[in-house]
Order: C-alpha cells, then sequence, then structure tokens
C-alpha cells in the first residue's frame, strides 16, 4: 500500500490542524494505521494508531485529549486531528500502515509501510 501524508503547515500555539493519510495501492481497510512524529535531532516516536476498523484508538500521553485519529474506509483516508497545538508539537508526521493481527502497535519497527511525512510548525 501507498500512502501519501498531507495537511500539515505553520500554526499558531493553539491552533488546529488536520492531517490526510491517503492510502492507494492494496485495501486499505485491511491495515491498522498509525501517525508518527519526528523532531530535528529526535527519534521518531509514536503519537497515535488505530485498528483498521477504526473500532479502537491508542495515542501517546503527550497528545492525548488533544488529538484525534480516525480513519474513512470507504475513501481510504485516514486522519489526524490536531487541536490546541503547542511548539513542542512542531515535527514532520508520517503515516504508516501495517497488517492487522489484531493489536495496537506502537512502535515504528512494527510498520511496514510509510508516507513521506508533513512539516507541522507550530509557533508561539
Amino acid at each position: 500500500v501507498q500512502l501519501q501524508a498531507s495537511g500539515g503547515g505553520w500554526v499558531q500555539a493553539g491552533g488546529s490542524l488536520r492531517l490526510s493519510c491517503a492510502a492507494s495501492g492494496r485495501t486499505f481497510s485491511s491495515y491498522d494505521m498509525g501517525w508518527f512524529r519526528q523532531a530535528p535531532g529526535k527519534e521518531r516516536e509514536f503519537v497515535a494508531a488505530i485498528t483498521r476498523s477504526g473500532g479502537r484508538t491508542y495515542y501517546a500521553d503527550s497528545v492525548k485529549g488533544r488529538f484525534i485519529i480516525s480513519r474513512n474506509n470507504a475513501k481510504n483516508t485516514g486522519y489526524l486531528q490536531m487541536n490546541a497545538l503547542t511548539p513542542e508539537d512542531t515535527a514532520v508526521y508520517y503515516c504508516a500502515a501495517r497488517s492487522s493481527n489484531g493489536y495496537i502497535v506502537k512502535s515504528t519497527t512494527g510498520y511496514n509501510y510509510w508516507g513521506q511525512g508533513t512539516q507541522v510548525t507550530v509557533s508561539s
């Protein structure tokens, strides 16, 4: 499956952005999906994940209550709604997919397919 992330940009602290991840090539509904981010000089870190049906979600503590992961399998697209953004959220955001096995996976090594990343910059 090929993934294309979009929706990044510049926003002031307290603002919101909605990232999209468009999938093509294979049946999107067969894959669990995750969002990760990587800030300059830091390792890529888990942000959120959603099972293939959308029935279960999981969030990093740093974004819980502010970010919402969702998906529309009919449109082959996943989303990350980001609210109450802070400068600490500044990073390149990546969407990723993995063949579903019923478990939420938070490690980068658990995902087989990656989008190209979209930059999110939050100014104070």
